[in-house]
């Protein structure tokens, strides 16, 4: 009887490890101002993306994708919890304790909040984090560490603690996922990559491979190729671990490109150290409308390139399907067979049937956005004036700080927002403005919780 049960249990425990090592290893890999016209998959005429390109060659490439938020940090937070960042009072990037009170914000992604990669924890997996954090800043040193958010290892930078070299993300994911391997366990991880963002942190043989283009193009064509090689060590090891079949894999960036300045001057990050500033930041959009911290196409819509073997088909340009950062985290659920905790509600959708290329789902709740502009926009930034946008099926209407002025497009046939059809569509207007309004009486009008550092009680002495 006993060896009976010996064997049974033996028998329990080989299926067990069979069914972990079957199940789905999900790499996210996430740029920081990498622009949707950034890659030479998509026509860039200089910049040279080989190893993202083998995403879309071997995957398919959604040109409508887009993230939650025109800026760093906000964006980060929707992938983390799936939900809008104006519930959790994110609008703009954490900076000190003072810049973050004056505009109403926590100091930190509150640790009680439902998060992606504590939920696939839970589940079985593994899970690690290498790169950009900025869901805090290395400034506010008693923020909650990224491992606090349900990481079993982390490396990262902008955060409190030591800061990971911001070149080390390849090396550690690959140790990572070997580390997974032996154990016999699926893996989630982030790789938050710094760029293209400042500073530009520049090598010679990356220079060198630009030859002859200006210095700001120089700059920044070397930096992504440098990313670039990164990305390809770690595809490299998924087919050298023979994981690469059983992996899905997605590129993508948190926002728009920044947008370059006139003079290319030296930056500094305390996070990252120094490089060169915005004068190298020649990020292109594709043709979409805005840069960065505009809440238009150029400032939300960003690559994002799939590759799941056998299930996402390869070669293939989506040009179709509306998919959402807040997707991602249902999305990841549902492919790693993990459910959703009880009482959990996302903002967005499981878009696995989008991905595999079957009938997409119909998106039942309407997508929202929230950004602090100025108004009247101003002459050097006429994109950057929208405060509030919401796409409702086909629709997207975009709206200054106090709703008095919209504009509306057809964004299913108009991506690049070049006609504005309010005067047309006046009751589509009324519909969505008041979506709108009922979606901004549901956001909180401060932070609240364990969300703020003890500086604040300093600053106020």
């Amino acid at each position: 009887m006993i060896k009976k049960m010996i064997c049974a249990l033996t028998v329990l425990c080989a299926v067990a490890v069979q069914a972990a090592e079957t199940r789905p290893n999900i790499l996210f890999i996430f740029a920081d101002d990498w622009g949707w016209g950034d890659l030479s998959c998509h026509g860039h005429p200089y910049v040279k993306t080989p190893n993202i390109d083998r995403l879309a060659e071997g995957g398919t490439d959604f040109h409508r994708f887009t993230v939650a938020s025109p800026v760093c940090s906000p964006s980060r937070a929707a992938v983390m919890t799936g939900h809008f960042p104006g519930r959790h009072n994110i609008d703009g990037h954490f900076a000190t304790v003072s810049s973050n009170e004056r505009r109403n914000m926590p100091d930190w992604l509150p640790l009680d909040a439902p998060y992606l990669p504590r939920m696939l924890n839970e589940g079985g997996y593994a899970t690690a984090h290498y790169g950009k954090w900025h869901l805090s800043n290395e400034m506010i040193t008693d923020s909650p560490a990224p491992g606090e958010y349900g990481y079993d290892h982390y490396g990262a930078f902008n955060c409190s603690g030591s800061q990971m070299p911001w070149f080390e993300d390849a090396m550690n994911t690959i140790a990572f996922m070997e580390k997974s391997q032996a154990a016999g366990k699926p893996f989630f991880i982030n790789v938050w990559m710094h760029e293209p963002h400042t500073p530009h942190h520049t090598l010679p043989e990356y220079r060198w491979r630009f030859q002859g283009l200006e210095e700001g193009d120089n700059i920044y064509a070397g930096i992504l190729s440098h990313a670039d090689d990164r990305v390809g060590e770690i595809l490299d090891a998924l087919d050298r671990l023979g994981l690469a079949d059983n992996t899905l894999v997605i590129f993508s960036s948190d926002n728009g490109p920044a947008g370059a300045s006139d003079e290319l001057t030296l930056s500094y990050d305390p996070a990252t150290g120094a490089g060169y500033g915005r004068g190298a930041s020649k990020g292109t959009t594709g043709g979409r409308k805005g840069y960065k911290a505009s809440l238009f196409e150029g400032g939300v819509g960003v690559p994002f390139l799939v590759r799941w073997p056998g299930k996402v088909a390869a070669g293939k340009v989506d040009d179709v399907s509306l998919i959402s950062a807040v997707d991602l985290l249902p999305t990841f659920c549902e492919v790693a067979g993990v459910e959703l905790p009880e009482g959990y509600e996302p903002d967005g959708m499981s878009m696995v049937p989008v991905l595999e290329g079957n009938k997409a789902p119909v998106r039942v709740k309407p997508l929202f956005w929230k950004y602090p502009s100025r108004w009247p926009a101003r002459d050097t930034k006429p994109d950057h004036w929208v405060s509030f946008a919401v796409v409702d099926q086909t629709w997207k209407l975009v709206a200054n700080e106090d709703l008095s002025y919209v504009e509306l497009y057809d964004i299913a046939n108009d991506p690049y927002e070049e006609n504005d059809l309010k005067e047309q569509q006046p009751e589509t207007v009324e519909q969505l403005i008041g979506k709108l309004k009922t979606w901004q009486g549901t956001l909180p009008s401060k932070p609240e919780g364990n969300v703020f550092s003890v500086l604040r009680e300093q600053d106020d002495k």
